[in-house]
């Protein structure tokens, strides 16, 4: 049974898929993670937030900065107060941190039949079952069985939720979201894309730790075949 499956629950199991970013020597594809970036932003930044990014952060995923500086310049953030003490917005810079949707948790939760989206910056680490599990989210929405009643307003039955039961509807459909890549936009393909980006936003240096990771083992390897042949070396006259 796959790490996902088993943090999942006794429902459904979560099946396993299989990511480029896995394993000692994964790595992110920055491709994915910019079409994921399109999905959240044309889709999920709607009800989350990402408290812990900047739009500066999506250079990273290999825009230039004036790409970045024309993305950031589409937000509109809090810009201070007027002459007349009135809240005023301004265009994003690559500096700000992304927009959040609502002014609070309560007006979130208001809006979202009482249970405020989650912020999404490391919801790929914290979120049981990890992006196995977001993506069986995504794509696992179905009709409940029989059986199945609500446990409040605006519930709606999906297997891989925390008690087979989600305040969010279906966020993804086929089509949805513009790829500029002409990559088709698939339910399955927006899945996959914005849990991607959001594994890249939870843990955005860890091509560099595994490449480092990597180093030391080869450092470690050297100084071991080095040990070896000091040592018969120095017994070679023993013998």
């Amino acid at each position: 049974m796959s790490r996902a499956a088993a943090q999942a629950g006794p429902h459904d199991r979560v099946p396993h898929q299989a990511w480029s970013f896995e394993g000692p020597l994964g790595r992110f594809d920055l491709s994915a993670v910019q079409r994921g970036y399109a999905v959240y932003a044309q889709v999920c930044s709607a009800c989350h937030g990402m408290k812990s990014m900047t739009y500066g952060d999506l250079a990273a995923t290999g825009l230039t900065m004036e790409q970045v500086g024309r993305i950031a310049a589409t937000q509109q953030v809090p810009g201070g107060v007027d002459a007349q003490g009135d809240p005023v917005t301004r265009a994003a810079t690559p500096a700000d941190h992304f927009r959040d949707p609502f002014a609070n948790p309560a007006a979130a939760a208001a809006a979202n039949n009482g249970v405020a989206p989650p912020d999404q910056s490391r919801l790929a680490l914290v979120y049981p079952g990890g992006p196995d599990r977001i993506y069986a989210v995504l794509t696992g929405y179905r009709e409940p069985p029989a059986a199945y009643r609500p446990s409040h307003a605006g519930a709606v039955y999906n297997p891989y939720a925390s008690g087979r039961e989600i305040a969010m509807p279906p966020p993804l459909r086929d089509g949805q979201v513009v790829y500029t890549d002409g990559t088709p936009a698939t339910t399955a393909q927006e899945a996959r894309d914005v849990t991607t980006f959001l594994a890249w936003v939870a843990q955005p240096h860890l091509e560099a730790r595994h490449r480092l990771g990597a180093q030391v083992v080869l450092y470690l390897l050297f100084l071991a075949v080095l040990a070896f042949l000091l040592k018969r070396r120095l017994w070679s006259d023993v013998h």
